[in-house]
């Protein structure tokens, strides 16, 4: 019985297959994906942007491979990274062959879209003799014709039905290694979407709120839909669309399943919007402290409050706490307990110092329970 069953969320069932070396699905975490989006030609800038969100913490890259320049280039990426990569092929086979050749980790492709079953059958040969899986890409904006004829629109309906026409030909080639997304720009629609599919099948899901929009409202929109979803314990991949850097598009999927409790990496930071009875300036603070302790990859959470009405109880809550005082004295609170006291001068270099010990502490508990397990 849990102890706060309101917060329980019971991951739905799916298959756990593998995309290069990270598993997804079944037990596996929920993974963080985002997309590059640098000309794949241009093998070291898209190296580079890669490695940015390797720093943010990226389980997953995918790549557009567009042409066969691009898949030229795939190779140098691919053995230059630490992630899978995901090839992103639109309709032409021989480029879903050719990455796979290069060492994509897995296929993003529409069987429906690739061309006759023959071509298809290569496809499913290449992926199975270079070990890559496949993901089934269904959006909203380019439903097949025969399910719009049918459906007069896209609804979720022809999104499932699209999702499991693709699925029924790669399993009629004995292939199943595969994910699937069903994506769509309407939050309505793709959470609808999501959840039949859920129903219908096995297969991992990968989530996303296609074509969201910018940085701030596109991450409300993911974060409605995706939140929904998550919540309902569906999903075992995302990535949040936005049109932004890839890098902010793998802090914001982080902060949502950290919001979830789902996921967690990096201080979460518990912040008070301030107000006339803070004692220190909490905005700016905050801001700083996020900027300082980006490279914070263990797990722990900050509570930085400017008053004493909220601060004492968010700090029991938190491994860190500071609550704004009376005459530029503000208490620094470690493990729940009140520890001692700070002025204005140095405030955050002193919190960032006591982060940042916190975490090599943390990470050398996680190391000898290793090495004693």
């Amino acid at each position: 019985m849990s102890i706060r069953p309101y917060r329980d969320i019971m991951r739905r069932t799916s298959r756990q297959i593998m995309v290069g070396n990270v598993p997804v699905g079944g037990d596996a975490p929920i993974l963080v994906q985002t997309m590059t989006n640098t000309l794949t030609t241009d093998a070291q800038a898209t190296i580079r942007q890669i490695k940015q969100a390797e720093e943010a913490g990226v389980d997953i890259v995918r790549v557009s491979c567009p042409d066969v320049e691009s898949t030229a280039a795939l190779k140098e990426i691919v053995t230059n990274v630490n992630v899978p990569i995901v090839a992103d092929i639109h309709f032409h086979y021989k480029r879903a062959i050719e990455a796979a050749e290069a060492g994509a980790a897995c296929l993003r492709i529409n069987p429906g879209n690739i061309g006759s079953s023959d071509r298809v059958r290569e496809v499913v040969k290449a992926a199975k003799d270079h070990g890559c899986s496949i993901r089934i890409g269904v959006n909203a904006g380019s439903l097949e014709k025969h399910l719009l004829e049918q459906f007069g629109e896209p609804c979720p309906e022809a999104m499932v039905q699209s999702a499991l026409e693709h699925v029924r030909i790669l399993e009629d080639n004995d292939f199943f290694e595969t994910k699937i997304s069903v994506k769509a720009s309407d939050v309505f629609l793709a959470v609808a979407a999501y959840q039949g599919l859920s129903e219908a099948c096995d297969y991992p899901l990968h989530l996303g709120i296609t074509e969201a929009g910018a940085l701030r409202s596109g991450t409300v929109k993911s974060s409605i839909g995706m939140g929904m979803l998550l919540w309902s314990g569906i999903g075992d991949t995302i990535r949040v669309s936005l049109s932004a850097d890839p890098v902010e598009e793998v802090k914001v999927g982080f902060d949502m399943l950290k919001s979830l409790d789902l996921r967690h990496r990096g201080v979460r930071i518990v912040s008070c919007p301030s107000c006339a009875r803070q004692a220190y300036p909490v905005i700016k603070t905050v801001e700083t402290l996020e900027k300082r302790l980006e490279h914070i990859s263990t797990p722990m959470s900050l509570s930085i409050i400017g008053c004493v009405v909220n601060g004492p109880g968010e700090a029991r809550e938190t491994d860190i706490g500071l609550t704004g005082g009376g005459n530029g004295t503000h208490m620094v609170y470690l493990n729940g307990m009140s520890d001692h006291k700070i002025d204005d001068d140095g405030l955050v270099e002193h919190i960032v110092e006591l982060v940042e010990k916190k975490a090599a502490e943390l990470d050398a508990e996680k190391a000898k329970s290793g090495l004693n397990a």
